[in-house]
């Protein structure tokens, strides 16, 4: 008996040729998901948290989308993906917006690579796949090399915000603070009564100072998760 008429309760033992497919699709999936989020995002930010998550859902994803195309609910069973992941909140602080980003697109490529059409040819998915990767490598590694961060310091020398002052100002803020590289400082609420003012000064971080921050992240995040679950 030929494996693919044996079945078991009413299920095909195993249909070749869609296994095939599934097994080809999947494995394209998991590249691009892999290279996305091990190589272009993780060695940016070098949170696991993350990693972990977007490997998992991309690949349920995936699945899902592949496993209940047969329903013909493509279009609005996207969409609802969609909708669903876009109203997630974790327990912990709201998910910034470059995480929210590599989700999104995790989603959108697990969704592409399991619904397309079999009218779509092989090679219009792996140029789908590759210039979402390309695209996503001239952003993070070739365009924005530089990460702009910011601090709101409270300043008691308001005579020093005037126009004509921004180089004492500024050349006073790095010594006190020990930024070296300060690219431009907004001024805020003034505070005529107590003499103060609040400055928001923005500047390049390193790669090193970059990473202890997102550690420093993590571990609050951690720290919440605990006192919640202690509540």
């Amino acid at each position: 008996m030929i494996p693919g008429e044996i079945n078991i309760a009413g299920i095909d033992l195993i249909n070749l040729p869609d296994f095939l497919e599934l097994v080809l699709r999947f494995s394209l999936n998991t590249a691009v998901i892999v290279i996305l989020v091990r190589w272009l995002y993780y060695s940016t930010v070098k949170r696991k948290d993350y990693l972990f998550t977007y490997i998992l859902i991309a690949s349920v994803v995936f699945l899902l989308c592949f496993l209940l195309e047969s329903v013909k609910l493509q279009i609005g069973f996207a969409l609802g993906l969609f909708a669903i992941f876009g109203i997630i909140r974790y327990r912990t602080d709201a998910i910034p917006i470059k995480e929210m980003t590599y989700l999104f697109l995790v989603i959108g490529i697990s969704v592409i690579n399991a619904l397309t059409s079999t009218n779509t040819s092989l090679a219009d998915l792996l140029f789908s796949n590759l210039v979402i990767v390309f695209i996503t490598y001239g952003l993070e590694k070739l365009w924005l090399l530089k990460h702009e961060s910011s601090k709101i310091v409270i300043y008691e020398k308001i005579n020093l915000i005037r126009p004509e002052n921004r180089e004492t100002l500024i050349n006073d803020l790095r010594e006190r603070t020990g930024i070296d590289k300060i690219n431009r400082i907004e001024v805020g609420k003034i505070d005529f009564l107590r003499d103060t003012c609040e400055l928001k000064i923005y500047y390049y971080v390193s790669d090193h100072e970059k990473n202890l921050n997102n550690i420093n992240g993590s571990y609050n995040n951690n720290n919440n998760n605990i006192d919640d679950d202690d509540d």
